[in-house]
C-alpha cells in the first residue's frame, strides 16, 4: 500500500473512532516518515480504544506497526507503520508537545 492511501486510511479509522482534530502531516525529504497522523482522545480509555481500533482495522488488511509505545500509559500514543506515523493524543500531551509547529503546516 501506497504511504499516502496508508496515512488517509489511517485518518478516517481515527475520525470515525472520534478522534479530534485528525491532522495529516506530509513530511519534508528526508525525514524519518513520509507522513505523520495526529490526532485528540478524549481520555486515557479514549486513547487505547483509538490505538486498537487503527491496529485491528489495518491488521485485517495484512498491515502490523513496525512498533507501538505508549498506548497502556494512554498520555501519548506512538504507532510506526514506517512511512506513516501515527501520534495520538491527550489533549494537554498535543497542546504541549504541538507537533503541527515542529514538523510543518497542517496539510
Amino acid at each position: 500500500m501506497e504511504p499516502k492511501q496508508l496515512a488517509e486510511i489511517a485518518k478516517e479509522v481515527l475520525e470515525n473512532k472520534n478522534g479530534a482534530d485528525t491532522t495529516i502531516i506530509q513530511m519534508s525529504q528526508p525525514a524519518i516518515a513520509d507522513y505523520f497522523i495526529v490526532t485528540t482522545a478524549k481520555n486515557r480509555n479514549h486513547l487505547r480504544a483509538l490505538a486498537e481500533e487503527l491496529e485491528d482495522k489495518l491488521y485485517a488488511v495484512g498491515i502490523q506497526p513496525t512498533r507501538s509505545e505508549g498506548v497502556t500509559e494512554g498520555r501519548w500514543a506512538v504507532l510506526d507503520y514506517d512511512s506513516v506515523i501515527v501520534h495520538i493524543f491527550s489533549g494537554d500531551e498535543r497542546d504541549f508537545y504541538c507537533l503541527e509547529k515542529l514538523w510543518g503546516e497542517k496539510k
